[in-house]
C-alpha cells in the first residue's frame, strides 16, 4: 500500500485538498467553495464554520482513495485574517479577512503607539489595514460586547487545525503577517503586545512549519474518515506554502507570480525588511528562512482591463476565428520592438502597493505620438507591468536580497512571449514548474516531515518537487536595453504623484 500525505489550502474562495505521493505525484484532489461576505463597503468576512465544513468534505473525499495509507496532514491558508473565539472555543463573530479595509484608523493608531520605524524593525512590516493586529483593536473599539468575550485569536488555517486536533497553534510564516510577531526571534513580540494591550494568552503557541503540531482527534477522525492520531503539521501561510510547492527553499531562489495582481519574493537566510515599509518581510516555511515580498496590484489585471476597455476589434476577431483574444493581443505586442518606440505605461489602475504604497496612484500611457497604434499600446502595457516588478526587484536588492532565478507561476506565465519579456526586463532566468499546485502542495510537503517520511523540508522538496518544465533565459542585449529604459520609467511616478487621484 502506498503512503501519502494530504495538503489543505484554506483559501478565500474555497478549500482545496491534495493527496500527494512520496514522489510528489498528485493522487487525488478535491475542492469545496464557500461564500465571501461583504456586509458593508470595504468589509470582507467569512464564517469560520464554512471553512471547517468545507475541510471535512474535502478530507472525506481524499480519505476514500483505495490503496493509499495516509501518513500525515499539513495546512496552508489565507493570511492575516482574525478568528475571534470565546473561552469555550465558540466563534464570536464572522472572521475579518486579509482584504478587509475597515481598520485603517487602527493601523494608524498602531504606528502612533509603537512608532513606524520601530514597528518595521520588529515585524518587518508597516501597519496595514489587512493585518490581524488592527482587527483586534477594531473589535475593542466597535464591538465591546464581543471583545469582552474574547479568549483566543486565531488565523484561518489555525482555526481549522484546532477543530482537527483540539490544540491551539500557529507557525512563523503565517504569524509574521499579524503585525504582532518578532521577525528575528520567530515568536510573538512582548513589546508589541504590551504597547497594544493584547494579552499573550489570546495568541497560540508557535511551532516551525514542519513540526508536529497535534494529532487528529477521535471526533475529527469520525467526521473526516481519516485515522485518529494522524500527525498534523504546524503548516504555513499561503505564500510560504506556495513557495514550497514551487521548490523554493534556498537563498537566491524566488517566485514571480503573474496573476490578476502580481507578487515577487525572494528566499533569504536572514530576516529582511524594507525600512520604508514598501515591501513585506515574512518568515519562510523552511526553518531558518525568511521571505521579502513585493506586491503590484495590476499585472494580468492590466491586460484584462485593456481587453475589456480597448480591444474591441481583437475580441471580435478572436470570436470569429475561434481564438483566444489574449493570444492575438500578445502577437500584436510581439510586432513592436522593445521600448514600444518610446511609449511607456504606468500600470497603477487600482493604485499601487510596492514600492510606492500609494492608493491614489493612477495609470497612464506616456509618450504617445501619431506613429503609435494599438500594437504599441499593448507592448507598452506589458512592459509597464514588467517595470513595476523591476521596481520591487531594485528595492529588494537595496535591502540585501540576492536573486539567482525566479520560479514563474500564474496565468501570465503560460505565454512564452510574455515570459521572455519579463526575463529580459528583470535580467533573470525564469523557470516554469512542471505542475503548479500552490499552497496545498506546500502543506503536503510539511506533512511529510511532520509524519517522519522526510527528515527536513529541503529533502522533502527535493523528493516531491520535479525539475522545472521550461527555463527562459534573459537576452543580454535586451536586458541591458530594458535596464536603461527602466531608469526613464522610474522617473514618471514621482513626477506625476499628487497630480491625479
Amino acid at each position: 500500500m502506498q503512503r501519502a500525505t494530504i495538503g489543505i489550502d484554506v483559501g478565500t474562495s474555497a478549500v482545496k485538498g491534495l493527496l500527494v505521493g512520496p514522489d510528489g505525484r498528485v493522487l487525488a484532489s478535491a475542492v469545496r467553495e464557500y461564500p465571501l461576505l461583504t456586509p458593508a463597503p470595504g468589509w470582507t468576512e467569512q464564517e469560520p464554520e464554512e471553512w471547517w465544513q468545507a475541510t471535512v468534505q474535502v478530507l472525506r473525499e481524499l480519505a476514500g482513495q483505495d490503496g493509499v495509507e495516509i501518513a500525515g496532514l499539513g495546512l496552508a491558508g489565507q493570511m492575516h485574517g482574525s478568528v475571534f473565539l470565546d473561552a469555550k472555543d465558540q466563534v464570536i463573530r464572522p472572521a475579518l479577512l486579509w482584504n478587509d479595509g475597515r481598520t485603517g484608523a487602527q493601523a494608524a493608531e498602531i504606528e502612533r503607539r509603537v512608532g513606524r520605524q520601530r514597528l518595521i524593525e520588529i515585524t518587518g512590516n508597516a501597519a496595514s489595514a489587512g493585518m490581524q493586529a488592527p482587527k483586534i483593536l477594531w473589535l475593542r473599539e466597535h464591538e465591546p460586547d464581543a471583545y469582552r468575550r474574547l479568549a483566543k485569536v486565531l488565523l484561518p488555517k489555525d482555526f481549522v487545525r484546532l477543530r482537527l486536533t483540539g490544540t491551539y497553534g500557529t507557525d512563523p510564516a503565517d504569524a509574521s503577517g499579524t503585525l504582532l510577531f518578532d521577525l528575528n526571534a520567530r515568536n510573538w513580540s512582548e513589546e508589541l503586545l504590551a504597547a497594544l494591550e493584547i494579552p499573550r494568552d489570546w495568541l497560540p503557541e508557535v511551532a516551525e512549519s514542519p513540526e508536529l503540531a497535534g494529532r487528529l482527534t477521535e471526533e475529527a477522525a469520525a467526521l473526516t474518515g481519516l485515522p485518529a492520531g494522524l500527525p498534523v503539521a504546524a503548516g504555513a501561510g499561503d505564500n510560504a506554502g506556495a513557495a514550497l510547492g514551487a521548490g523554493v527553499v534556498r537563498p537566491g531562489q524566488g517566485v514571480l507570480s503573474v496573476g490578476t495582481s502580481g507578487t515577487i519574493f525572494v528566499h533569504g537566510g536572514q530576516a529582511m525588511r524594507d525600512p520604508n515599509g514598501a515591501l513585506n518581510g515574512f518568515c519562510a516555511a523552511a526553518p531558518g528562512g525568511w521571505h521579502l515580498m513585493g506586491v503590484i496590484l495590476a499585472a494580468g489585471g492590466a491586460l484584462r482591463w485593456y481587453r475589456d476597455a480597448v480591444a474591441f476589434e481583437e475580441r471580435a476577431q478572436a470570436a470569429a476565428e475561434g481564438k483566444d483574444v489574449y493570444d492575438l493581443l500578445l502577437a500584436e505586442a510581439a510586432e513592436v520592438p522593445p521600448g514600444a518606440d518610446g511609449l511607456f505605461f504606468l500600470p497603477y489602475l487600482s493604485g499601487e502597493r510596492s514600492p510606492h504604497m500609494d492608493a491614489s496612484a493612477r495609470g497612464a500611457w506616456i509618450g504617445l505620438t501619431l506613429s503609435h497604434d494599438r500594437r504599441h499600446l499593448v507592448r507598452a502595457l506589458l512592459e509597464g507591468v514588467g517595470f513595476a516588478y523591476r521596481d520591487c526587484l531594485v528595492r529588494m536588492r537595496a535591502e540585501g536580497a540576492e536573486f539567482g532565478e525566479l520560479v514563474v507561476v500564474g496565468g501570465g506565465a503560460r505565454s512564452a512571449g510574455w515570459r521572455q519579456m519579463l526575463a529580459d526586463q528583470l535580467g533573470l532566468p525564469l523557470v516554469v514548474p512542471q505542475a503548479e499546485e500552490g499552497p496545498a502542495m506546500g502543506g503536503a510537503i510539511l506533512a511529510s516531515v511532520a509524519a517522519g517520511l522526510q527528515p527536513d523540508v529541503e529533502q522533502a522538496v527535493a523528493a516531491m518537487i520535479r525539475p522545472p518544465a521550461r527555463r527562459t533565459e534573459p537576452d543580454p542585449e535586451r536586458a541591458a536595453a530594458y535596464a536603461r529604459l527602466h531608469e526613464r520609467y522610474a522617473a514618471f511616478y514621482p513626477a506625476l504623484r499628487g497630480l491625479t487621484g
